[in-house]
């Protein structure tokens, strides 16, 4: 008989929203090198027609791709970024948009640190944290 491990608890899900394809593809790429395939991961990046900016729906797209029980967090480079992702956020259903954060941190170093802490298994709050740490 084979003992089959315990289920591994949900990890937070990162989410990068760019006005660039190509900055938000490169974060991420940073993040997955870093710290390896145990944490959720998605990207966006431009606008709906492949220009610079964000869409609502992209973002929707990326924190479904991302999604974990556990929460998601998003990091944003630009104004446009933030107000896209909170009203991707409003559009989630209320239980799934209480574990969606937006963070205040610098969009590379802030997601690296994040997807770090999230692979040791702390909760969204802790995650958040330590990535808005880099902005004080």
């Amino acid at each position: 008989m084979t003992a089959v491990p315990p289920p591994r608890p949900a990890t937070v899900g990162i989410v990068i929203v760019s006005h660039s394809p190509l900055v938000a593809r490169g974060a991420a790429d940073m993040v997955r090198q870093m710290v390896g395939d145990g944490v959720p991961l998605a990207w966006t990046g431009g606008n709906a027609e492949g220009g610079l900016g964000t869409h609502v729906a992209g973002i929707e797209a990326a924190i479904e791709a991302a999604w974990s029980e556990a929460g998601v967090a998003v990091f944003v480079d630009l104004g446009g970024a933030e107000t896209n992702s909170e009203m991707a956020v409003e559009r989630l259903d209320p239980a799934r948009a209480a574990k969606v954060a937006i963070c205040n941190a610098p969009i590379v170093e802030g997601a690296v640190v994040a997807a770090a802490e999230a692979s040791g298994g702390s909760s969204l709050a802790r995650v958040v944290a330590t990535a808005e740490e880099l902005s004080s």
